[in-house]
């Protein structure tokens, strides 16, 4: 799931002040290597040059002899200093090395060294050795950088803080105007909170832009919802006069004994796709006025609206070699609408009468649910992932199925709070359960 705006800024800062940490701590570093080297190159080039010139005027000049400086000069002349063998054999240029230190008088001797850059220069028959320990400048250079690197990290911490904190309180508008949208009922959209006076005193000009674009929305939704709701309700009704008309035509031309038997079962098959309209249209209706579904609930008895779609199912299985059993394991009284109930359960027998060619069609009612289990073709894994999809039909040769039971009896489970959930496997059957209790 991709992070809510105030926790990607949040990232985005905390990485921001990452990559400055690693690009300053890497500049300082870089910083103090390049003048460490520079100063102590200067150092010995210009003691050098020095020597070079008091030699060339006098062949005695002393050789360099400081706290940090030491020079020698090979061959040794009267009165100079012998060349450490750790420096014999450098060649000529600049070297950093790590030699051995001489230990203090009255001091256990343990071998010890330090850094030093040696400079050797020939000239003629003399090899200059110039010894700078380093130690001392690279203490100071690295306690500047350090003190530098803390006061830079301290620095973009603390903006990259500040920052942050203005960057919060810009967005907090945004995340408490996508809270109060996210609580919205689509139905009944209270949109009285995100009105002008009722916005946040930091609330920007575009966020009262798209606070008065979310109202308009919601308006036109409403709107949108009511005509469908409307047009829904006003079309079942429409419905209702011309399904009762071929209802009461049919039903008289089957009570003619001067009707033939094939025009007898074309007219099975008229009262079949009727009564399945008749479901299909009172399910538009509850779903059109689900506002007021409520007023209608009533306790009823659940075994009693079953048995009566039982019943109503037999003439449906009249030509296929397929018993329907009902079991009564303590049906419950339940408080709810008998008739949502009966839609449902109507198009859970429909479907398993459909898809049943051979064996027997089970409904088990218990207290707390009620299962219609068929012996029918069943459906594969890809099939059953698609079952309550709107107008899916796994049987697409058949004509006489829309694909709109299960995704009906499905959503008016779901509006009631009595869902339906399916099992099923190839060949072996369907088993559909309606919870009744939770």
């Amino acid at each position: 799931m991709t992070p809510g705006l105030p926790r990607r800024i949040k990232l985005a800062f905390l990485l921001q002040a990452a990559l400055a940490s690693i690009v300053i701590t890497g500049g300082v570093l870089l910083t103090g290597v390049i003048v460490r080297d520079s100063v102590i190159q200067e150092r010995l080039d210009a003691e050098a040059a020095t020597f070079w010139a008091g030699r060339a005027s006098n062949p005695a000049y002393p050789l360099p002899q400081t706290a940090t400086l030491t020079g020698y000069l090979a061959p040794t002349g009267a009165g100079g200093r012998a060349v450490p063998d750790y420096m014999r054999g450098l060649p000529a240029g600049r070297h950093r090395i790590s030699a051995p230190t001489v230990p203090a008088p009255g001091r256990a001797a343990r071998q010890r060294f330090s850094d030093e850059v040696v400079l050797v220069e020939t000239r003629g028959p003399d090899t200059f050795y110039l010894s700078f320990e380093s130690g001392h400048i690279d203490r100071a250079i690295g306690l500047t950088g350090l003190v530098s690197l803390l006061l830079s990290l301290l620095a973009t911490y603390l903006v990259t803080w500040l920052t942050y904190r203005t960057s919060k309180r810009l967005v907090a508008p945004v995340s408490w105007l996508a809270g109060v949208v996210s609580r919205w009922d689509p139905r009944e959209s209270d949109v009285t909170a995100i009105k002008a006076g009722s916005l946040p005193a930091e609330a920007g000009v575009e966020v009262q832009q798209l606070a008065e674009a979310l109202v308009g929305l919601a308006d036109r939704v409403a709107a949108f919802v009511q005509r469908e709701r409307d047009f829904t309700r006003d079309a079942s009704h429409e419905l209702r006069t011309p399904l009762t008309v071929i209802r009461v035509a049919t039903d008289m031309l089957l009570a003619d004994p001067n009707t033939l038997p094939a025009t007898s079962r074309a007219l099975a098959r008229v009262q079949r796709a009727g009564r399945d309209m008749e479901a299909v249209i009172d399910a538009f209706l509850i779903l059109a006025r689900e506002s007021d579904v409520g007023p209608q609930d009533r306790e009823f008895d659940v075994g009693e609206v079953v048995r009566e779609q039982v019943e109503r199912m037999q003439p449906l299985l009249a030509d296929k070699p397929v018993s329907i059993e009902l079991l009564d394991e303590g049906a419950p009284s339940v408080v709810g609408s008998p008739h949502v109930l009966a839609v449902m359960v109507g198009n859970l027998l429909s479907n398993a009468a459909h898809f049943t060619n051979l064996g027997r069609i089970q409904v088990r009612m218990s207290a707390q649910e009620i299962v219609v289990r068929d012996s029918g073709i069943g459906m594969d894994p890809e099939t059953l992932a698609k079952a309550f999809m709107p107008f899916y039909r796994a049987d697409i040769a058949s004509e006489d199925r829309k694909g709109m039971g299960l995704a009906i009896t499905y959503r008016l489970g779901e509006r009631v709070g009595w869902p339906v959930s399916l099992r099923s496997q190839p060949d072996k059957g369907t088993t559909a359960t309606i919870r009744l209790l939770p």
